[in-house]
């Protein structure tokens, strides 16, 4: 759905203004490859902060923390 937002709007800029369309075509892959190392630190400290959540919560999750126990009659 995205895309074909993208592709009715730039076929919208071709219609009205056909050069600044055929710029944006053509710049859009070097924006992509601007943008790139972006990405690759937005990933890594995604990473980065989900292995200090998992490794914080482990003692938690041994002991079996937020679930009850069930109980047990004798």
């Amino acid at each position: 759905m995205k895309t074909l937002v993208a592709l009715l709007a730039w076929c919208l800029l071709f219609v009205l203004c056909w050069p600044l369309a055929v710029l944006a075509l053509l710049a859009w892959p070097f924006v992509w490859l601007l943008s790139l190392p972006f990405r690759l630190v937005g990933i890594t400290f995604s990473a980065l902060f989900a292995f200090l959540h998992a490794l914080l919560m482990l003692p938690a999750r041994l002991l079996g923390g937020g679930r009850h126990a069930p109980l047990v009659s004798a």
